[in-house]
């Protein structure tokens, strides 16, 4: 999706009135979404250094989806690593590891960080326009 058209003009009895909301609303939306990216990178990141590796499918089946309708973060494991979820919750027989619960938990102020770094970008337009990146929403690093 590309940048919306920048100005709505409105004239009425010679007042004219300039609205720059669809542009401040779509960068908003993508600076959003880009730190949402980027935190989940971290996180999978974080999680995999914790995965018990025995044959080490389960790292490869780490992976973060940002929504673009819901503009949220989720992480969790691809249908190939459906077994992830015993480690992360344990059972009788594997003791529960926690990797990307705790990857969040750890990391809250370098999450915050992005966030931030992302978000104040939204005071300069040229700084947001070069934050924003149209690329990969879902990771598989």
């Amino acid at each position: 999706m590309g940048l919306p058209k920048s100005v709505v003009k409105i004239k009425k009895d010679g007042v004219e009135f300039t609205s720059n909301v669809d542009r401040v609303n779509y960068t908003i939306v993508e600076l959003t979404r880009a730190a949402l990216r980027d935190v989940g990178r971290l996180v999978c990141n974080r999680a995999r250094q914790r995965i018990k590796k025995n044959t080490g499918r389960l790292a490869k089946n780490t992976q973060y989806w940002v929504r673009k309708k819901e503009c949220d973060l989720q992480v969790g494991f691809k249908p190939g690593g459906w077994y992830g979820i015993f480690q992360e919750l344990g059972t009788e027989k594997q003791p529960k590891i926690g990797a990307l619960f705790n990857a969040v938990s750890e990391n809250i102020d370098t999450i915050r960080d992005i966030e931030g770094k992302y978000l104040s970008a939204i005071e300069d337009e040229q700084q947001a326009l070069s934050l924003i990146n149209e690329g990969e929403y879902e990771g598989d690093e």
